[in-house]
């Protein structure tokens, strides 16, 4: 899309994400929202709006790549899924950077609204201004990744180990989502961060699964239904 809609794309966003404010909850459930990538860089056309949708859950239940429990009306009332918007979830006790998220920008937080000085800032092309959180070092970024692997790691073993649970193949369909998206993510969320941490990628499909974890085919995973 070009660089002048995906400002005003990114506009919208932040004044909708404002509306979840108004959403009765002990606690608001979306934290912060931050953009990064090639809007950040200026590039035009923009392939995609990337953003980064910060939620007060914890660690383990945001591992990389994964969709957490509770998501699926915000995807649907942030329009996240109308295209030409990737979206990812961070934990709020996490740095938003990561491996991929790199120097990203807060346009939203549910303590300060929408940050109109970051939108202008991105509508002007005035990039050198914005504040982008960016990690100590290089040994900072190696040690998260670290950790996300092995939280990822934990992830796909419980939903290996739950999988073929009729309560909780319930409790993880709907809204156009089904087990089988949950496992597929668990397993490319792990192989990301295996791949980064400089284990033996290449060994074959043996060594990529990871300690005590037997994948199947998408076919076989098809063929075994409730």
């Amino acid at each position: 899309m070009q660089y002048r809609r995906a400002v005003q794309r990114l506009r919208r966003l932040a004044e909708t994400c404002d509306q979840t404010r108004r959403v009765a909850a002990a606690e608001p459930f979306l934290r912060a929202a931050y953009v990064f990538g090639g809007l950040l860089e200026g590039a035009d056309p923009v392939d995609a709006l990337e953003v980064v949708l910060v939620l007060n859950l914890p660690p383990e239940e945001v591992t990389w790549g994964s969709q957490p429990p509770g998501t699926a009306w915000l995807v649907d009332f942030l329009e996240l899924d109308k295209g030409g918007i990737v979206y990812w979830w961070r934990s709020r006790s996490d740095p938003v950077w990561n491996h991929h998220i790199r120097e990203p920008v807060r346009f939203w937080s549910v303590e300060e609204g929408t940050d109109q000085d970051v939108l202008d800032a991105l509508r002007d092309r005035r990039t050198a201004l914005l504040r982008r959180e960016t990690p100590g070092s290089a040994q900072d970024v190696r040690a998260r990744t670290a950790e996300e692997r092995e939280a990822a790691l934990e992830h796909l073993r419980e939903v290996h180990r739950s999988y073929w649970d009729r309560k909780w193949r319930r409790d993880h369909r709907g809204i156009g989502r089904y087990p089988e998206h949950h496992l597929w993510e668990a397993v490319e969320g792990y192989l990301e961060l295996l791949d980064l941490g400089g284990e033996d990628a290449d060994g074959g499909d043996e060594s990529r699964q990871g300690p005590g974890v037997e994948l199947r085919s998408v076919g076989e995973v098809s063929e075994k239904v409730d």
